[in-house]
């Protein structure tokens, strides 16, 4: 917990230092400021991970120092207030604290908060994509890329990708990536079949012999990561893949090609 630096601004003196005892007693480094002037060059000589802000301040309004912190490096705001209305709390809410406390209050009250919002810090964001090399997962945008080309993918055929590459390599059932890709479905475990088989033909290198969506007998199907980085898998470009009775759209360009390269030869 000494990795967790706190900035206390706190007009009344007495009740400053108290916080500043009980917060140290826990184990947080803490610095002090008693006026909006003190708690910018606090904030930005020490970086604090959480700053616990007076809304009324000798010097200044405290929400409007919060805004101000937003426009840095967004750091964990505390708010404490003698302001009780539902109308003061939602001011300071809007303007950027991220909880707000009314005084007076407890100790282990304000204590018990302090934790909640550090422990909300420590939890990692979820991840805006999954990158794996040559294929990537857009989960805002709910795109799939490989090779930096995008791959026109349908609702449920994104939904059961996603799935199978958050399991990690581990195997799934029908049943399982049914509940965890369509959880409002009602279709039969089997019709995963059909959407894996028009999947493969879409981020497959070769459809026909599936390394990325692999079967495991008697079990279901899992996300083979480990394809797309090996040394010794060349992933051609999805422009090259086959179906079993189309040329691919590159194949027919060559073709385009060769044949206006004869033509040429001709007329020279």
């Amino acid at each position: 917990m000494t990795s967790v630096c706190i900035e206390i601004v706190e007009g009344n003196p007495h009740l400053r230092s108290l916080l500043s005892w009980h917060l140290q007693q826990v184990g947080y480094r803490v610095y002090q400021a008693a006026s909006l002037y003190q708690a910018r060059d606090v904030f930005l000589t020490r970086q604090p991970t959480l700053v616990i802000l007076d809304a009324e301040l000798a010097d200044g309004d405290g929400t409007e120092f919060c805004r101000w912190l937003q426009q840095q490096q967004q750091p964990l705001i505390l708010m404490l207030s003698a302001r009780n209305t539902e109308a003061d709390i939602v001011t300071g809410l809007k303007a950027g604290a991220d909880d707000y406390l009314c005084k007076p209050f407890g100790m282990q009250e304000f204590l018990a908060r302090i934790e909640a919002l550090i422990r909300r810090q420590r939890t990692p964001a979820a991840p805006a994509y999954l990158d794996y090399g040559t294929l990537q997962i857009d989960l805002v945008q709910r795109r799939v890329y490989f090779k930096g080309e995008y791959i026109d993918l349908t609702p449920q055929e994104f939904s059961l990708l996603y799935v199978l590459a958050q399991a990690g390599g581990l195997p799934l059932s029908r049943s399982e990536l049914l509940r965890r890709a369509w959880p409002d479905a009602i279709d039969n475990p089997r019709t995963i079949d059909t959407h894996v088989l028009s999947l493969r033909k879409k981020v497959e290198i070769d459809p026909r012999q599936p390394s990325l969506i692999q079967t495991v007998r008697n079990v279901g199907y899992r996300f083979n990561a480990e394809i797309l980085k090996a040394n010794s898998v060349q992933p051609t470009d999805i422009s090259q893949r086959q179906t079993a009775n189309h040329h691919s759209p590159l194949e027919e360009t060559r073709e385009k090609s060769e044949v206006t390269s004869q033509k040429s030869e001709v007329f020279h």
